[in-house]
């Protein structure tokens, strides 16, 4: 039988106090809490599954809850999606409600989160994203960045920026999102990385592409996470590998 395996991890790294990642894998959601280990998670192929990383909004209150808000919803939602317009409606749904749930409650106010994830059909996947969280596929040609950074280009001598011009929520007044999506279709030997900037900062692509050439599910997150720890680890760390055997 066909089937998906998805490896799941989230720290909260060696500098914050807490983590304001969450994540969902279909029914199983992960909000504001630490792995101590990887988790493989096995579907069938052919049904909807939802996999996504939230990462709360630093420097503003309640980036937990907003992730959570969002990982919560599409796991909810994720079997009744069946492509763009389903996702894209339901990412406008979770912008939605963050504000909601801020409203009236100042502890809340301008809460908000990033969202980078992918839709697995029978024959294709569909990447999508809010913010600067990051979906990669994953071959023998390399890593390839496949969602699209909402934020601004670094200045220059940096490779990172910690700006972001889109989120879910954010702000005092509703602002409208425009999600990223791109649609890919699947073959057998398939690999996706999802992550919060939490890997991607402390670590370039050609680190990533180098261990995802040599390991794979619960060893790969490992030295993914490994090696964040080891530059520094100063975000949350969040990912999840999907590998496809078709």
């Amino acid at each position: 039988m066909s089937y998906v395996a998805v490896t799941a991890l989230s720290h909260s790294g060696l500098v914050r106090d807490h983590n304001e990642d969450s994540l969902v894998v279909g029914p199983w959601t992960l909000c504001g809490t630490v792995t101590e280990s990887p988790q493989t998670f096995l579907f069938p192929l052919g049904r909807p599954l939802v996999v996504a990383v939230a990462d709360g909004l630093g420097g503003q209150p309640a980036g937990e809850v907003a992730s959570a808000l969002v990982v919560r919803q599409l796991a909810s939602l994720g079997p009744s999606l069946v492509g763009e317009e389903s996702v894209g409606d339901a990412l406008k749904l979770c912008n939605g409600m963050v504000y909601s749930a801020a409203d009236g409650r100042p502890e809340l106010t301008a809460m908000g989160t990033t969202v980078a994830g992918a839709l697995l059909l029978g024959e294709s996947l569909l990447s999508f994203n809010v913010g600067d969280s990051r979906v990669y596929h994953a071959d023998k040609g390399g890593l390839c960045q496949v969602s699209v950074d909402d934020s601004p280009p670094p200045e220059p001598g940096h490779r990172t920026t910690s700006l972001v011009t889109q989120v879910l929520g954010g702000s005092r007044a509703y602002s409208p999102v425009t999600p990223h999506m791109a649609s890919f279709p699947l073959a057998g030997d398939d690999r996706y990385l999802l992550c919060s900037d939490g890997l991607t900062d402390p670590l370039p692509d050609e680190e990533i592409d180098g261990l995802l050439r040599v390991h794979d599910d619960e060893k790969a997150a490992y030295e993914l996470w490994k090696a964040a720890i080891e530059a520094g680890g100063p975000d949350n760390i969040t990912l999840a590998l999907v590998r496809i055997n078709a």
